[in-house]
C-alpha cells in the first residue's frame, strides 16, 4: 500500500501549527468538562497538543472477527455478542482484583469471556447490551475466552467504524476518572479539530529518509490502517523527536565553535616523553588512540571540547597528564577540577608523584586551606609559577586568576556544567576543555547526553586486571560478609564498609547511620582492628586526616559513606561490603566495587541487603553478572528506562516520549546525521524553508535554546 506524499499538492481548509494546538485547551472539545479536565491533567494532559501526543500503549488487532461456532482452541480472535449473564470468578489473592465472566451470543452460539480486574465495567454490563470482546481461545473448565479487552458498542452493525472499533484498535495509558475508551473518543475529535498539521521538518529530509508527513503519522499512530503502516508512523515519531534533540545539539556545538576563540596548544613531546618512559608500563591501544584524538583536537585553532570515557581503572588519568602536560609544554598552564575535596586531594597526590622528576610545579587549591595557604597557591597561579592546578569548584571563584590558563580536566561531567564554563569566559579565558567520566555511558545515550561533544572511549583495560568476585548476601546473613574481611585481614589488606544511602536532604541522618555502623563494628565486629570513620560532614582536615591513614595503613577497615564512591585509591584495599546496596543506583555500585580493583590481590566485593522492588533485585543481579562498565550502563538504562535523561546536564532538552534508546540506535544516527548537516548548512536555521523547524526546536527545547540561534 503506497504511502501518502510528504508534500500536499494544496492547502486543506483547516491547517493548525503545532504550537497553535499547544495554546487549544482540551476543554474546548464537546465532551470534555472539567471533571474529564481534571483527570486528563493527571495524566500531563492541558492542550489539544498534548492530547493528541497521548499515544497508545498498544493497538488490539480486530481484524480476525470470527463468529462464537468458528473459534478454535489457542486462537486469538474477536467476538463480537449480546451479554446473556454475568457472575464473578474467584477470590481476591495477595492484592489480586477478582474478575468475573460474562457468557455471550452471536446467533451461531454461546462462550464465556473472562474478564480479570476492571470491576467497574461489570455493572455496565446488563443483559442485552452488545460488547467487542478480543482475546485467546482457551480451554479452563471448558472452552472460553481470556479477554484482553471488552468494549461496549452500541450498535454492532457499526463495528469497523469510528474511534472504538476497527482493525487496530488503540489502548491508552489511562487513570483515575477517565476510561481507555472515553481517552480514545476525545484523541479521535482533537485529530479531527486540528484538521491539517503541517510538518516542521523540511521536505528535504523527509524525502531523503523516506518518512511520512507529521500529519498523516500522528493519525496512524492512534488509528492504524496496518501494522506496517503503524510501524513507519511510529518510526516517523521516533525521528522527529531525536531529530529536534540533535539539532539543539549541532546548534550548540556550532555555536560554541564560533563563539569562543580557540588558539592551538602544541607541545614539542619533552615533557610528555619523559613521563611516558618512566611509567611502569605501556599505554594500552586504547589509551595511545585517545591521547592522539584529544593533541589533535588541542593543536587545532577550535576549542576543545571532547568527554573520555572509560571504566574504573581503564587508565583515564594517564590520558589526561598527557593532555596537561602538552598544555605545559605550549608555555600555558593546566587545570583538573574534582567535584570534592577528598578526590582533590587524592589528585593532587596521584599526579604530584607521577610528575616528581620533572620541571613541573602542582599546586593545590580548595575551599578549606587557610588563608595563608591560599594566598600562596593564588599568587603562583597567577604569575605563572604554578604549572598545573587542582581543585574543586574553587577554581572558577571570580578572585583566582591564571596566568595563561589553556587546558580544563574536568572529572566527572555531571557535576560541571554550562554556568561553571561561563565563568571562565568572563575571565577571558576559553581553555580546551577535556571531561573525564568513569560512568561508562551506553553509544546511544552519548550521543544524545554528549551530542555536542567530541568522544572518546577507552575501551581496552591494562592487562592483569582481575575481575571482582561479587556476591549478594541477605541482611540476616550479613556476618558472613565481615568474616570474609576478616580473612582479608588476616592477610594484611585493609576493607571499605559502606554505609546504606540516605536521602540528601536527610545529610544529619547519614551521619548518624554512619557513627552507628561504625560503632558496631569497632567494637563489636573487629573489636581488635583498627576501625576509622569517614563521611561528608567531617571537615576537610579530618577526611585528609582519615584517609591519610587508610593509605598509610594506620587503619584496617574504613567505614564510609558514599565520598568513596569516584577516584580514591588506595591499592592494598582488597575487599568492599556495601550494607544497603538496594538502595544505590548500578552506576554508584560500579564506582564502590572499582576502589578494590587498584591492587595485585584478587578483590572481592559483597552486596549486603534485601531488594523488595523488581529493580533492586535487577540492579544486584546486574552487579554479580557483568563486570565490564559499559554492559552494566547497558543493563541500568534498561532498568530505569529513559526518563529525565537531560536532568544532570544543562537545562533546555526534553523528556523523550516516543523514543527509546537502545531500541532506536538506528533512528538515532540517522536524525543526528541530517540535523549536523542541516545546521552546518543553515547555523541560525535563516532559510525561510527551516522557520516551523526553528519555532519547533524553540518551543520544544525551550527559552534557554534560543540564543543558539543568534548571530
Amino acid at each position: 500500500m503506497a504511502w501518502p506524499s510528504s508534500r500536499i499538492a494544496s492547502p486543506p481548509d483547516t491547517l493548525t501549527t503545532l504550537p497553535e494546538l499547544r495554546a487549544r485547551p482540551v476543554t474546548e472539545l464537546p465532551g470534555c468538562g472539567p471533571g474529564i479536565a481534571a483527570a486528563l491533567e493527571r495524566l500531563g494532559i492541558e492542550s489539544l497538543a498534548d492530547l493528541i501526543s497521548h499515544y497508545p500503549s498498544r493497538h488490539e488487532d480486530l481484524s480476525n472477527v470470527k463468529r462464537i461456532s468458528r473459534l478454535r482452541l489457542g486462537e486469538r480472535a474477536t467476538v463480537v455478542g449480546r451479554v446473556v449473564s454475568v457472575r464473578g470468578v474467584g477470590r481476591p489473592v495477595r492484592g489480586r482484583t477478582p474478575g468475573f465472566k460474562v457468557q455471550l451470543y452471536d446467533g451461531s452460539g454461546y462462550i464465556p469471556a473472562v474478564v480479570w480486574g476492571r470491576e467497574w465495567l461489570r455493572g455496565q454490563l446488563v443483559p442485552e447490551t452488545w460488547v467487542v470482546v478480543s482475546g485467546e481461545v482457551q480451554r479452563r473448565y471448558g472452552i472460553q475466552i481470556a479477554a484482553r479487552t471488552l468494549e461496549i458498542v452500541d450498535d454492532p452493525g457499526s463495528f469497523g467504524d469510528g474511534a472504538h472499533t476497527g482493525k487496530f484498535v488503540p489502548i491508552y495509558p489511562a487513570g483515575r476518572g477517565i476510561t481507555p475508551r472515553r481517552l480514545r473518543a476525545l484523541i479521535h475529535r482533537a485529530l479531527d479539530a486540528a484538521g491539517y498539521i503541517p510538518d516542521p521538518l523540511p521536505v528535504s529530509v523527509l524525502e531523503s529518509r523516506r518518512l511520512p508527513n507529521l500529519h498523516d503519522a500522528i493519525r496512524e499512530v492512534h488509528f492504524p490502517e496496518s501494522r506496517d503502516r503503524l510501524q513507519r508512523a511510529m518510526r516517523r515519531l521516533v525521528f522527529h523527536e531525536l531529530f529536534l534533540v540533535q539539532i539543539g545539539l549541532a546548534a550548540r556545538k556550532m555555536h560554541l565553535e564560533r563563539s569562543e576563540p580557540g588558539r592551538s596548544n602544541r607541545g614539542d613531546g619533552s615533557l610528555v616523553n619523559r613521563y611516558l618512559n618512566g611509567l611502569p608500563f605501556a599505554l594500552t591501544g586504547a589509551q595511545e588512540r585517545v591521547v592522539e584524538e584529544v593533541l589533535a583536537d588541542m593543536s587545532s585553532e577550535r576549542p576543545m571540547r571532547r568527554l573520555v570515557q572509560g571504566d574504573v581503572g581503564s587508565g583515564k588519568t594517564a590520558v589526561a597528564i598527557c593532555a596537561l602536560l602538552t598544555a605545559i609544554e605550549a608555555g600555558r598552564q593546566g587545570a583538573i577540577m574534582a567535584p570534592t575535596e577528598v578526590l582533590a586531594e587524592q589528585h593532587y597526590l596521584s599526579v604530584s608523584n607521577a610528575l616528581e622528576e620533572l620541571p613541573v610545579e602542582v599546586v593545590l587549591l580548595t575551599g578549606s586551606q587557610t588563608a595563608a595557604e591560599r594566598r600562596v597557591c593564588l599568587n603562583a597561579i597567577e604569575n605563572g609559577q604554578a604549572h598545573l592546578i587542582i581543585g574543586t569548584h574553587a577554581l572558577i571563584q571570580r578572585h583566582v586568576r591564571f596566568r595563561d590558563l589553556s587546558l580544563v580536566v574536568v572529572d566527572e561531567q555531571h557535576r560541571f556544567g554550562v554556568s561553571q564554563r561561563a565563568v571562565f569566559k568572563e575571565k577571558g579565558i576559553s581553555p580546551d576543555t577535556l571531561i573525564m567520566t568513569a560512568t561508562p555511558i551506553p553509544r546511544t545515550l552519548s550521543l544524545t547526553l554528549y551530542g555536542d561533544l567530541e568522544v572518546s572511549v577507552i575501551d581496552e583495560l591494562p592487562p592483569g586486571r582481575k575481575p571482582v568476585e561479587t556476591v549478594h548476601v541477605e541482611s540476616a546473613r550479613r556476618m558472613e560478609a565481615y568474616a570474609a574481611v576478616e580473612e582479608e585481614l588476616d592477610e594484611g589488606r585493609q576493607a571499605y564498609v559502606i554505609c546504606p544511602l540516605v536521602e540528601e536532604s536527610e545529610a544529619l541522618e547519614e551521619v548518624r547511620a554512619a557513627e552507628e555502623l561504625y560503632g558496631e563494628l569497632s567494637e563489636k565486629v573487629f573489636p581488635h582492628r583498627r576501625v576509622g570513620l569517614l563521611h561528608g560532614r567531617m571537615s576537610a582536615a579530618e577526611k585528609r586526616e582519615v584517609m591519610a591513614a587508610f593509605r598509610g595503613g594506620g587503619i584496617e577497615v574504613l567505614v564510609a559513606t558514599v565520598v568513596v564512591e569516584v577516584g580514591v585509591d588506595v591499592p592494598n584495599a582488597s575487599i568492599i561490603v556495601i550494607e544497603g546496596a538496594e538502595r544505590f543506583g548500578l552506576s554508584q555500585l560500579h564506582q564502590l566495587r572499582g576502589r578494590v580493583c587498584r591492587g595485585e590481590h584478587p578483590p572481592r566485593c559483597f552486596l549486603v541487603g534485601d531488594p523488595q522492588t523488581e529493580d533492586s533485585r535487577a540492579r544486584l543481579d546486574a552487579m554479580i553478572r557483568y563486570q565490564d562498565g559499559f554492559r552494566l550502563s547497558e543493563a541500568d538504562l534498561a532498568i530505569r528506562g529513559e526518563g529525565t535523561l537531560f536532568g544532570s546536564r544543562q537545562s533546555g532538552m526534553p523528556d523523550l516520549k516516543v523514543a527509546k534508546l537502545l531500541r532506536d540506535v538506528e533512528v538515532l544516527v540517522e536524525a543526528r546525521k541530517e540535523a549536523f548537516a542541516l545546521v552546518a548548512n543553515d547555523p541560525y536555521l535563516r532559510d525561510p524553508a527551516h522557520g516551523p523547524l526553528k519555532r519547533e526546536v524553540e518551543e520544544l527545547l525551550g527559552a534557554d535554546i534560543e540564543w543558539l540561534f543568534r548571530e
